[in-house]
């Protein structure tokens, strides 16, 4: 066991890391890469050391007036986020190597990039609301370069949008931080939640309508609907940003906020079967038909994906918003294995960009036979994505269906038939794009260009590819897990 001190080590070194390459530039491309690298995989290895050696005091770095502290401190819940990134970056920042070579700014790129590494990990390591909030808002300014990294006047307009979204979001989650503090005395992070007995009795409506004022601030960043269109927007912006920061830490540090304003800070015993729980399942509901439904009519390759990205985040809030064991361990564990199926579907949309020059589905009749290996991946996410066995997605949505089905709730209920034609609308959107990239239609204009990757970026795609398999047939020790972290064992 080690002190939770520690945990500062994983957060500050790739912030610390990151901002030296503004202050010192490095003239030779292969110097910077390793620079990156050696920085990228030793976070991830003391992160991983500190969650299997984890302290269960928190670290008190400083104390605000009314019982507010900046705390660090891992938990299970800690442990399945952290453990997503800290697996994903070190190969991300390989695949990110290749792809950038041609463009410019890539100091600035890295440095902001390699940033972001620790920022999602100070979310992870929170120990109290005002915490997490404070990396929750760093994560926005720190990711708003990448965005706008072309600096062209489109790629800052999706900025600008960002920045509004999710500021505006904030401004919401920051009313449930203070009333939190106010009601509950501390906004630190408890099992169960910290609000008194008497706020609830006296107020619970009004507990319930923070709550879900609350729930809809976090949820911007996970592209709640209707407050979706910045994720869309922003896949203007280079590939490994949409790759690993769009789909696997931006938009689930929201969907973890919200995890841990439900269970350990408001308290699931109010909410259960209350309209508030209603309100904010419904929304998960609508935002999974809808994401979905657009993902089918989008023709833009990444944009398609993007979409995807909206129905399946809101995958792992409908999880949340069962408010039981079951759902938090369905929630827990689809927000793991999307993120590695999302990371590789859109990691094999950048190497089609800029390989083979295509952007739209219409474009790409027989592209899988020039680039066999990066759509052979592709194929594997999209499998993984539907929820066909043996693929991980299967075990995320089976037990997310299960746990809909034992729910006390009837919309509850509804949402496993809401998650099966999901699935059915994500066969339509990724299988138009494999049949038309390997069996081209007899008259079809054929593309003429493209080839796989190499061994940079395809070296990320086939581990995840294999991955997605492996952790389909043996799921148990990780699901496990989620089960004790769901009952706070952890």
């Amino acid at each position: 066991m080690i002190s939770s001190w520690f945990l500062l080590v994983p957060i500050l070194l790739p912030i610390v890391g990151g901002m030296g390459l503004l202050a010192f530039r490095f003239k030779k491309r292969a110097y910077r890469e390793i620079y990156v690298e050696v920085i990228t995989v030793l976070t991830s290895i003391i992160a991983l050391y500190c969650m299997f050696h984890r302290s269960y005091i928190g670290a008190v770095a400083f104390s605000f007036p009314g019982n507010m502290k900046i705390m660090f401190r891992a938990d299970g819940l800690s442990c399945v986020f952290a453990g997503l990134i800290s697996c994903l970056w070190p190969f991300a920042s390989l695949y990110a190597f290749e792809y950038m070579e041609p463009e410019h700014g890539k100091n600035r790129f890295f440095a902001f990039y390699t940033a972001t590494f620790g920022v999602t990990l100070g979310i992870c390591f929170s120990g109290s609301l005002v915490t997490m909030y404070l990396f929750y808002e760093m994560l926005t300014l720190v990711t708003t370069p990448l965005v706008c990294h072309e600096m062209d006047k489109k790629s800052i307009h999706v900025a600008m949008k960002y920045l509004c979204y999710n500021i505006g979001g904030a401004t919401l989650a920051f009313f449930g931080l203070v009333c939190i503090s106010v009601l509950g005395g501390t906004t630190d992070f408890l099992y169960g939640g910290v609000l008194t007995s008497a706020s609830i009795t006296s107020h619970p409506d009004l507990v319930r309508a923070i709550y879900v004022v609350t729930f809809i601030g976090f949820g911007v960043k996970s592209a709640l609907f209707p407050f979706y269109s910045w994720l869309p927007s922003a896949s203007i912006a280079p590939t490994p940003v949409t790759a690993l920061l769009h789909a696997v830490a931006v938009v689930n540090a929201g969907a973890y906020a919200i995890i841990r304003v439900t269970y350990y800070s408001f308290g699931i015993g109010m909410l259960q079967g209350s309209w508030a729980q209603t309100v904010v399942m419904a929304l998960t509901l609508i935002t999974i038909l809808f994401g979905s439904m657009m993902a089918v009519k989008e023709p833009h390759f990444k944009r398609r994906l993007a979409f995807s990205t909206v129905s399946n985040l809101s995958y792992i809030m409908f999880g949340a918003t069962l408010m039981s064991s079951a759902g938090l361990v369905g929630s827990m564990c689809h927000m793991a294995f999307h993120g590695i199926i999302k990371i590789t579907a859109f990691s094999c949309a950048g190497a089609v960009m800029t390989i083979a020059k295509k952007n739209y589905v219409s474009e790409m009749a027989g592209i899988g036979r020039k680039m066999p290996i990066t759509f052979a991946c592709f194929t594997v996410s999209s499998l993984a994505l539907i929820g066909i066995p043996p693929f991980n997605g299967f075990i995320s949505k089976w037990k997310l269906c299960t746990a809909a089905l034992t729910s006390d709730s009837l919309l509850g209920k509804a949402g496993a038939v809401v998650i099966f034609i999901s699935a059915m609308l994500t066969v339509i959107y990724t299988f138009s794009v494999i049949i038309k990239a390997f069996f081209p239609a007899e008259g079809e204009t054929l593309c003429e260009t493209g080839h796989d990757p190499g061994w940079r970026e395809l070296v990320p795609m086939v581990l995840f590819s294999v991955m997605m398999l492996v952790l389909g047939l043996y799921s148990k020790p990780l699901t496990d897990f989620f089960f004790s972290a769901a009952y706070g064992i952890f």
